[in-house]
C-alpha cells in the first residue's frame, strides 16, 4: 500500500472538505501504517513524529476510532493481518457494539509508546497527531471516537479540536482533568521508575510503579474477593496473597515498556486539562462507582457543561477503573446505545 500521494498534500488543519464519511478507496480490509507526521507539541515545540495505525474492517464502513489507557496499543482485535488478540478483544467477541464487519475500526500506538519523545506530551499532542493520520488515510469523518481512561482524554481533545470532523464522542473512565487524589498517586508512580534509573534498575522500578497502577485500576471489593487469604511467612518474611499477582503483572509490563514511556504518558495523564464548553459535538459518558481515577461525580458534571447534547451514566462493577475492559457486556451495551443516539438531547 502506497499513501506517498496523499501523504504529500495532507494538512494538519481540521476542517474536512464534504459531509459524513469518505475513506480512501485504496485501502485494504484491515491494515497497518507508520506515518512520519510534522506536529507542533504543545510543550515541546515543532518535532518530526512517528505515528503506528492499524484499522480492522472494510474502509468503506462507518469508521470508528477506538483508544484505551497508556498501555494500550494501535491492536484493538484480530484481523486479517494480525490474527492475535487485540486489547479489546474480549469486548468485540462478547457484544456487536464494535463489530468490524459494521464499523471500521482505527486505532494508534499512543506517541511516545516508543521511549522515542523525552519530552513532555499532551492529550492535545495526541489528538493532533490523530487528526493527521486520519487525513492521510482520507477519512473525513469519524463516525465515533471511543476512548476510554486516556483514550476517553484524547478523545475529548479531538473532540475540542475538530468538532466538524465527529459525529459523537463516547468516553469511559475520563474526565475533563485529572482528580488531584489520582495526580499525585502517578507522581508517586513516577518518582518510583525515577528511582530505578538513579540505582541502574529501570525494569525493577517500573515493575513497581504498574503493581501501585494495578490498585489504581481495580476496587478494595475484588481484592477482598479474590485474595481473602491470611499472610503467610515465606523465608522468613511476610507475603500477602495478593503479592505474587501483582509481581507478575509488573514484570509483563516492564519487560514491554521504557522508562522514558511510562513516564511521559504518566505525565500527560496528569496534564491533561479540557474545558467542557469546547466540547461541541453530541457526547456519552461513563463513570464507573468506585473508580477514584475518574470519579463519578466529576464526570456527571463534565456532562453538564458540555456545549452539546451530552448523556451521562454510572455503573457498579468489582473492576473499578478496569470496568471498560472486564464489564464487557454492560460497557458493549452502552456503546451500542451511544452509536445509535444520534438526537440525545439531555443529560441522565
Amino acid at each position: 500500500m502506497s499513501l506517498a500521494s496523499a501523504e504529500a498534500c495532507a494538512t494538519a488543519h481540521c476542517e474536512p472538505d464534504c459531509c459524513g464519511l469518505e475513506l480512501n478507496s485504496r485501502l485494504p480490509v484491515g491494515g497497518q501504517h507508520s506515518f512520519e507526521l510534522d506536529l507542533e507539541m504543545r510543550h515541546a515545540g515543532p518535532r518530526r513524529v512517528r505515528l503506528h495505525v492499524e484499522w480492522s474492517g472494510d474502509p468503506h464502513l462507518p469508521a470508528v476510532w477506538v483508544a484505551g489507557g497508556i498501555s494500550a496499543h494501535r491492536h484493538v482485535c484480530a484481523n486479517q493481518i494480525d490474527a492475535q488478540p487485540g486489547w479489546w478483544q474480549e469486548l468485540i467477541d462478547a457484544h456487536p457494539a464494535l463489530d468490524p464487519q459494521r464499523h471500521c475500526l482505527i486505532a494508534c500506538d499512543w506517541l511516545g509508546a516508543e521511549g522515542d519523545i523525552d519530552a513532555p506530551i499532551s492529550s492535545e499532542d495526541q489528538a493532533a497527531a490523530i487528526a493527521q493520520a486520519l487525513d492521510l488515510l482520507g477519512v473525513r469523518r469519524l463516525h465515533a471516537f471511543v476512548g476510554a481512561s486516556y483514550g476517553g482524554m484524547v478523545g475529548q481533545a479531538f473532540a475540542a479540536r475538530c468538532p466538524q470532523r465527529l459525529e459523537r464522542l463516547i468516553c469511559l473512565s475520563a474526565g475533563p482533568r485529572p482528580h488531584p487524589f489520582a495526580a499525585a498517586f502517578r507522581a508517586l508512580q513516577r518518582q518510583v521508575v525515577a528511582l530505578g534509573q538513579l540505582q541502574c534498575a529501570d525494569q525493577l522500578g517500573l515493575s513497581l510503579a504498574r503493581q501501585f497502577a494495578m490498585l489504581s485500576y481495580r476496587s478494595p471489593a475484588e481484592f477482598a474477593q479474590r485474595f481473602d487469604a491470611p499472610t503467610e511467612l515465606s523465608n522468613g518474611r511476610a507475603r500477602s496473597a495478593s503479592e505474587a499477582y501483582l509481581a507478575s503483572c509488573g514484570s509483563r509490563y516492564a519487560e514491554r515498556w521504557s522508562a522514558t514511556a511510562f513516564l511521559r504518558l504518566s505525565e500527560s495523564v496528569d496534564l491533561h486539562a479540557i474545558d467542557a464548553a469546547q466540547i461541541r459535538v453530541p457526547t456519552h459518558l461513563l463513570a464507573v462507582s468506585g473508580d477514584w481515577l475518574a470519579p463519578p461525580e466529576d464526570l456527571q458534571a463534565f456532562a453538564t457543561a458540555i456545549a452539546a447534547p451530552a448523556q451521562f451514566e454510572c455503573i457498579d462493577s468489582l473492576y473499578g477503573h478496569d470496568a471498560f475492559l472486564k464489564e464487557t457486556d454492560r460497557v458493549g451495551a452502552l456503546i451500542a446505545r451511544a452509536l445509535s443516539a444520534l438526537h440525545a438531547n439531555e443529560v441522565h
